[in-house]
């Protein structure tokens, strides 16, 4: 299936990575012409209701306290009983529980898939907002309904404190603009900005994995900790002689602490292996939804041929290798033979498969993998007229 690109005004992809990515915001009229959201307002306060989905209110007035943060999911009579304006619903991941949504994310496939985190959707009541803050990863903020009137700032200042938002006390806006269904603001990491609901509207987020080194470091140690050391294991020393000096960490000491710590691998492999497992990780809590009945490869191959389609719902990345290839898929590694390496960048590099067309590529092995990742819900099939 041919997902277009999103539109960058007069900039070709390499012009704005190379002008605009992690350097300075970009306002784009018309990103998508004619946008129309695949998603109701009403149909998003539904998604908010339901269990599994991560969804926020935040009253800017006329809740317990100023800027109250209400977590989901909620009942249909919270929505009922909000005030006429000041107020939002955030529902995150929104791409996982709505293909057309995934659809969406798809066209921003000039930044390589794997730096891509999730699409969350805000509506908001006339004058909502979530207040002036800032982000540590870049952002697109797609006006899908309505408008939203958007201010920036480079200069970013304290917080204002004991609030469950991270809302500046200081903004003075350098910037503004009004954006429309189908406009799209770009901004980098650090750039402060607020966006307060001109009537209601809704603004799709297209967030990006930035994940901060010293997050990186810990869940490298742990995951290698947790494959590296035996849990029983612990410091010993039956060689123990009679100390000089009974408050010194003696040399003979600190050669078995080093020994220790240098089992931690270091390697390039081991590097890549980890990344590719973390950075395909979903968050905590999430799952998939698994069929009704396990496949075995021939009931597989029967509900491929007869739903016609093949969707990929996990997050996935590929790292090439000089023979064959490693494919991640939720947090977990599958080394691919150069036979089935051809996959690797298919499967992580789209979200469709037909039958008439993938379905003839498919090696027997590849098969047996695909049927797995189906019964453990990373992929599913569908009928074209379903979705």
């Amino acid at each position: 299936m041919q997902i277009d690109q999103i539109q960058l005004g007069d900039l070709t992809p390499e012009q704005f990575l190379r002008d605009y990515w992690q350097k300075r915001p970009l306002l784009i009229r018309q990103a998508i012409p004619d946008f129309e959201s695949p998603i109701t307002p009403d149909e998003l306060a539904g998604l908010a209701c339901e269990e599994g989905v991560e969804s926020r209110l935040i009253l800017e007035r006329d809740g317990k306290t100023p800027w109250e943060v209400r977590h989901g999911p909620f009942s249909e009579t919270t929505f009922a009983d909000l005030p006429e304006t000041h107020w939002t619903l955030l529902v995150q991941e929104v791409n996982r529980h709505v293909p057309e949504i995934a659809d969406l994310m798809d066209r921003f496939n000039f930044v390589p898939a794997w730096r891509v985190d999730d699409l969350m959707i805000s509506y908001a009541a006339p004058e909502g907002s979530v207040g002036a803050h800032l982000d540590s990863y870049d952002v697109f903020l797609l006006q899908a309904y309505g408008q939203r009137r958007w201010q920036i700032s480079h200069d970013c200042g304290e917080f204002i404190p004991d609030l469950a938002l991270r809302i500046l006390q200081q903004f003075s806006p350098e910037q503004e603009w009004v954006l429309e269904a189908g406009d799209m603001l770009y901004l980098p990491p650090n750039i402060a900005h607020h966006g307060v609901a001109v009537g209601e509207c809704m603004t799709f987020s297209i967030g990006f994995l930035a994940p901060s080194h010293r997050e990186m470091v810990a869940d490298y140690v742990q995951m290698m900790t947790d494959q590296q050391y035996d849990e029983q294991a612990r410091y010993a020393d039956p060689d123990l002689t009679l100390p000089e000096q009974v408050g010194e960490i003696a040399p003979d000491a600190l050669a078995k602490i080093r020994e220790v710590i240098r089992q931690l691998p270091l390697t390039d492999a081991a590097i890549d292996q980890w990344f590719g497992r973390f950075i395909t990780e979903s968050r905590a809590g999430n799952s998939y939804e698994l069929p009704e009945e396990a496949y075995d490869l021939d009931t597989w191959w029967q509900d491929f041929a007869d739903y016609g389609f093949l969707r990929r719902a996990a997050r996935t990345a590929f790292i090439t290798q000089a023979q064959g290839a490693l494919l991640f898929i939720e947090g977990q590694l599958f080394e691919l033979s150069a036979e089935l390496a051809f996959a690797a960048p298919l499967l992580s590099g789209q979200r469709d498969f037909s039958y008439e067309e993938f379905g003839k590529q498919i090696p027997p092995a590849l098969a047996e993998l695909l049927c797995d990742w189906c019964n453990r819900g990373w992929f599913y099939f569908y009928d074209e007229e379903e979705e």
